[in-house]
């Protein structure tokens, strides 16, 4: 299964106590094998910045991991904290996937190196230009009373709301279809946001990934924050940003699956269309990614312009086909490296995944029922 877009189907605190000795460059290597980043965020301690090196992660993702390092990797050297660090990013790309990440960079440097922006206005966040005020308001409030406030929440998991003004939506619009012009008269070979569209473009190729970034960082986190914490909402350090193209020259629908995320948002940027509505089933864990549905998961959602829609990344969906019109949607995936790793360790996903919460609410009955059956016969005896 992939994601609206590229999907990808697929966890308990371990410490271990503080060295009684300080760590160095020969003890770094045991430490990375043997240590387990911690469960919640020393808020006492202000990240290193790391904007200055060579990585191959976004230095926003070490900063906001560092905070997860055990105790005794707090004092080294920045060094060797993006070792300790990078050993745990890399085990979620592997060499095949860095080889392509490798590519993937010197792609996205050629296009930097040529294209020309057309709309420069929005490659920078603008709030009061970019969201609608009730966002805005809500997300000064930082609350859930707030959030739910301008939201609707028409199935668990699933929230929609106002979120762009629309003149934004018309820029990146503009600015998406120039890029895309711009492609086809350089013939420039584009790369597509994923294996399942075969039209769209990933907006971070073409300079938008810091705009997406602080998208993400600054509005979508602090929501995920309140709705998601089960799933890495206050940890969502990554991103992946794209647009996808449905139309009757475009691509029409879209499988069902799952997406390489922890939170999804999902804005229908226009145009006219009619059709390509979402269906949802229900949240899963890797183990029952392919389970079936309980009735109270089935829900069917249309696109409306302007509108987005906020769900965990695991929640299962599709999009039918678009029957007329061209439908033209932002999908912004974020991720989180910290719940990422502490997953690994899990084995109960009750508190977000349907079926390990249905599994657990069948024993739960079946010791009820033993307990009971084994009362009675006491009773007789």
């Amino acid at each position: 299964m992939s994601g609206e877009g590229n999907g990808v189907v697929t966890g308990g605190d371990r410490r271990h106590s503080p060295e009684t000795r300080p760590m160095t460059s020969s003890t770094v290597t045991v430490a990375t094998s043997q240590q387990r980043l911690r469960l919640n965020p020393n808020k006492d301690h202000k990240p290193e910045s790391y904007e200055d090196l060579e990585l191959e992660f976004s230095p926003a993702i070490f900063s906001s991991l560092e905070r997860y390092l055990p105790p005794s990797m707090l004092g080294v050297e920045r060094n060797e904290k993006v070792k300790f660090m990078r050993e745990i990013l890399v085990k979620y790309l592997p060499l095949g996937e860095r080889n392509r990440s490798q590519r993937h960079r010197e792609y996205r440097q050629k296009i930097m190196s040529n294209y020309q922006p057309l709309h420069r206005e929005i490659y920078t966040i603008h709030p009061s230009t970019f969201f609608t005020p009730a966002f805005l308001k809500a997300i000064g409030d930082n609350s859930e009373e707030g959030y739910r406030s301008i939201m609707s929440e028409p199935s668990p998991g699933i929230f929609t709301f106002e979120i762009f003004q629309p003149r934004f939506c018309e820029l990146l619009l503009s600015e998406v279809e120039n890029f895309e012009k711009w492609v086809t008269e350089a013939k420039f070979r584009i790369m597509r946001p994923n294996t399942m569209n075969k039209f769209g473009a990933v907006l971070d190729d073409f300079g938008l990934e810091i705009m997406l970034e602080k998208l993400m960082e600054n509005f979508v986190r602090p929501i995920s924050k309140v709705l998601f914490p089960e799933v890495g909402g206050s940890t969502l350090d990554s991103h992946h940003g794209f647009v996808v193209e449905y139309g009757k020259d475009r691509d029409v629908d879209l499988a069902f699956h799952v997406d390489d995320s922890e939170v999804t948002l999902n804005v229908c940027l226009g145009k006219q269309f009619s059709g390509g509505e979402l269906f949802f089933r229900g949240v899963r864990c890797d183990k029952h990614v392919n389970t079936g549905s309980h009735q109270e998961e089935i829900f069917d959602y249309c696109h409306e312009p302007g509108r987005a829609v906020l769900h965990r990344g695991r929640h299962r969906h599709g999009a039918r086909a678009t029957t007329s019109g061209h439908r033209i949607n932002l999908l912004l995936w974020c991720r989180s490296s910290v719940f990422r790793e502490m997953k690994k360790y899990q084995k109960d996903f009750s508190s977000w995944c349907g079926e390990c919460l249905h599994d657990k609410k069948d024993r739960q009955l079946q010791s009820i029922a033993s307990t009971r059956s084994e009362l009675l016969r006491k009773e007789g005896e």
